[in-house]
């Protein structure tokens, strides 16, 4: 996704709208839900579905249930506020998206290529 300076509208690639389309069809989730994760309009994500050439297939249905992986939870003491891992600090890991909601309600949304380094120095300095 991207922006022209000085304008608000975003630009889609295409294989971001075939992943946004994909996840309106999962089990129990709505256009809606779909649009909102984005902060977007859910008309354009209904545009987009009659796109054949980035509408799912019909064909495929729910998405397979091979897609998850087992979990085991564990019971652990009640740590308050964030546990934030420790990362090596050349650690090559980022993200394109991160969307941070605090306990306060504060939402932080960084997207771009970001190391996950910088977006876990700016969550520590937000922490009291």
């Amino acid at each position: 996704m991207g922006t022209k300076k000085g304008s608000k509208k975003r630009f889609w690639s295409d294989d971001e709208k075939r992943s946004i389309c994909l996840q309106t069809k999962a089990g129990g989730v709505s256009v809606a839900q779909v649009a909102r994760r984005y902060a977007m309009n859910a008309n354009l994500i209904h545009n987009w579905l009659r796109d054949p050439r980035f509408a799912p297939d019909q064909d495929m249905g729910e998405i397979e249930a091979s897609g998850f992986l087992p979990v085991a939870i564990e019971d652990a003491p009640f740590a308050p506020g964030p546990q934030i891992a420790a990362l090596a600090p050349d650690a090559p890991l980022s993200a394109h998206r991160v969307d941070i909601t605090l306990s306060d309600g504060r939402r932080i949304l960084v997207e771009g290529t970001t190391a996950l380094s910088s977006v876990l120095a700016l969550v520590e300095g937000l922490m009291p």
